[in-house]
């Protein structure tokens, strides 16, 4: 499928996991994409793995949370392939961490990794995006809508996310700039890493197709709604979970 020809995109959080998966199916599909990330080997390599299977890709280094590498960022992306039509606020970190254990200053990091980035993101591009009657997909968690032990600040940013969401497909809407979220479950990444057999057997089977996600399921409906296929999607959360927030055991 192509898609996304001729559209250029950015992916933030793209040097692995759910971002790295991300950047390959929207290049697949035809795109120019420029990985943003700071970890720049795996970033690099992305890039160069994305160019080996004939395709566009770049990787610049940005750090999401500061204003200044976003501007680097928009020069970059210009010089690279034009006018962007498609940002993909991705970057995220985890802390696992109760309220009462948790310090400022991981609350802070936590929400400026995860939802400031979609701010400072839009008021960058927000230009090209009009122009170009882009869109933007913002990659959440199903932890905006369920509470799980253990993850305070992850959860209200991911929930400040969605609801930036919706408050951006209001604002741009006149423009025909569509905004839109995806929200993850359990999806094999290396968060997971620290989980044992006994563990991730046991979130599978809090699903609904009794397995994990992988990051190229995620990848899939980020492309749709980053089409046309999705003309007339916005202000959407597509939860993308196998179930998981359907299914319950009680009796």
């Amino acid at each position: 499928m192509n898609r996304l020809t001729d559209r250029v995109a950015v992916v933030t959080g793209a040097a692995s996991g759910i971002g790295a998966a991300i950047a390959e199916r929207l290049a697949a599909e035809g795109a120019a994409v420029v990985l943003a990330d700071i970890s720049e080997p795996a970033g690099t390599e992305v890039a160069a793995k994305i160019r080996a299977a004939g395709h566009r890709a770049e990787f610049v280094r940005c750090d999401v949370s500061d204003e200044a590498s976003w501007i680097e960022l928009r020069d970059r992306v210009g010089t690279l392939y034009g006018p962007l039509d498609l940002l993909c606020s991705n970057a995220s970190m985890q802390s696992l961490v109760p309220a009462h254990q948790l310090t400022t200053q991981a609350w802070n990091d936590s929400l400026a990794v995860n939802l400031t980035p979609l701010f400072l993101g839009v008021r960058t591009f927000i230009d090209d995006l009009r122009v170009r009657r882009g869109n933007i997909v913002a990659i959440s968690s199903v932890h905006a809508r369920f509470g799980l032990p253990g993850y305070p600040s992850y959860a209200a940013a991911k929930g400040g996310l969605t609801a930036l969401v919706r408050q951006l497909a209001v604002e741009y809407g006149s423009d025909r700039v569509r905004v839109n979220a995806v929200l993850p479950g359990p999806v094999l990444t290396r968060v997971w890493d620290d989980v044992d057999e006994e563990g991730r057997r046991l979130s599978a089977r809090a699903t609904a197709l009794d397995r994990l996600g992988a990051p190229e399921e995620v990848a899939a409906a980020v492309a749709f709604l980053a089409s046309d296929d999705a003309s007339f999607i916005t202000g959407a959360d597509l939860t993308v979970d196998g179930g998981w927030s359907v299914r319950k055991e009680s009796r």
